[in-house]
């Protein structure tokens, strides 16, 4: 996911994104757990994402209290 595609969603859709990322990394921790992750890159990449997408709603939250 690039962060550009993340710039031009709403904090309400980055939430939902945030979410969704943070099952799927439980999920993938689970599998890990009982021996049947296929892909362990995988965990990698939705751990970066949830960290861009916490990066864009910091960024969002700031700009919004320095416009006030």
């Amino acid at each position: 996911m690039k962060a550009q595609e993340l710039k031009d969603k709403t904090p309400d859709q980055l939430k939902e994104q945030l979410l969704s990322l943070k099952k799927e990394a439980f999920n993938l921790r689970f599998q890990q757990a009982t021996g049947q992750l296929e892909s362990t890159a995988r965990m990698r990449a939705v751990r970066r994402d949830v960290a861009r997408v916490k990066t864009i709603l910091n960024q969002k939250a700031a700009d919004a209290a320095a416009s006030n």
